[in-house]
């Protein structure tokens, strides 16, 4: 029976699903094969009338592990000699998962990838409304109707929580109340946008691999900007006779590539509110404040309205 050796605990729409695959490239680290498995915040489950929200318990059925043993196998294949890990943005917002993984893993390794609150809660906005999910047709709307939602049982998923999902510093603390500061690793999403190859050295480091390892950081996963063109979209991201005969012609690191020019070629950025913004900022701030104290990290960047 073998534990991960380190978990990655979010933020959700942090970059999150490009550090799975930036990390699965180091020769040193096994990663879960099962992407954003959420066990430590699901295990045992809960009934169906408790993931209300849209797609919710569907996802719960197909992508997540609940069951302790099938969880477990996941790393049963990892060689002896390399670091296994796994990453799952629940983590860090489910206020039962530091709980759980203490009970299990205490001496575990954590790493939290960050992202400005307020970017975070449209990246998030955004996504869904991109996958054909989300109903609400403005930003606006969708946070005024997040209360309700969460009263209603939508979740556990962070993507319902646009706002909640921010408070970061509340959600270190937990982690800080069980695991020593030098078990946790928290980075920030800019610095993974504008020096890959720095913040993930540092990563490697801290989890005891060959720090001097440069992974591909070309591309970049799970982009959230809406597509000009809906039908172009759902022909690249659903499954289709032309997908099948594409994946049979071209290596993976050529599909990746075209995959991404045409993500790139097909998005548009939306533009939210300065007054939004401002009243989402005026929102985090103390939580902000409180977190860059916590992480002894400067954050003030994140106290400008828009970065």
């Amino acid at each position: 029976m073998r534990w991960p050796d380190f978990l990655g605990i979010g933020a959700a729409k942090s970059g999150t699903s490009s550090l799975y695959h930036y990390l699965n490239q180091h020769p040193q680290i096994f990663m879960c094969p099962v992407h954003e498995p959420n066990f430590f915040a699901l295990e045992g489950g809960r009934d169906a009338g408790q993931f209300r929200g849209p797609g919710d318990w569907e996802t719960v059925e197909r992508f997540c592990l609940r069951d302790r043993a099938q969880y477990l196998a996941t790393f049963a294949n990892a060689p002896r000699e390399q670091v296994t890990g796994e990453i799952s943005p629940l983590y860090l917002y489910s206020p039962h998962a530091p709980i759980n993984i203490r009970a299990t893993c205490p001496d575990i390794k954590l790493i939290a990838l960050l992202r400005h609150p307020v970017e975070r809660a449209i990246s998030n906005y955004r996504q869904y409304r991109k996958a054909g999910i989300e109903p609400l047709g403005s930003f606006q709307q969708a946070l005024e109707a997040e209360e309700t939602r969460l009263r209603q049982g939508w979740g556990p998923w962070p993507f319902w929580h646009y706002q909640r999902v921010g408070f970061y510093g509340v959600q270190i603390r937990r982690y800080l109340d069980g695991f020593p500061r030098e078990q946790l690793f928290v980075g920030l999403y800019e610095e993974l946008s504008t020096n890959p190859t720095a913040l993930l050295q540092k990563m490697f480091a801290f989890l005891g691999v060959e720090a001097a390892f440069v992974p591909d950081v070309r591309v970049r996963h799970n982009l959230s900007a809406r597509p000009k063109s809906p039908a172009l979209h759902a022909l690249a991201t659903r499954p289709n006779r032309f997908k099948d005969t594409v994946k049979h012609l071209l290596p993976t690191p050529l599909r990746q590539r075209l995959r991404e020019a045409l993500h790139q070629w097909n998005t548009r950025e939306e533009v939210f509110p300065l007054e939004l913004r401002e009243k989402l900022m005026a929102l985090y701030r103390e939580d902000i404040l409180f977190l860059q104290d916590l992480i002894q990290q400067d954050l003030s960047s994140w106290l400008k309205t828009a970065p």
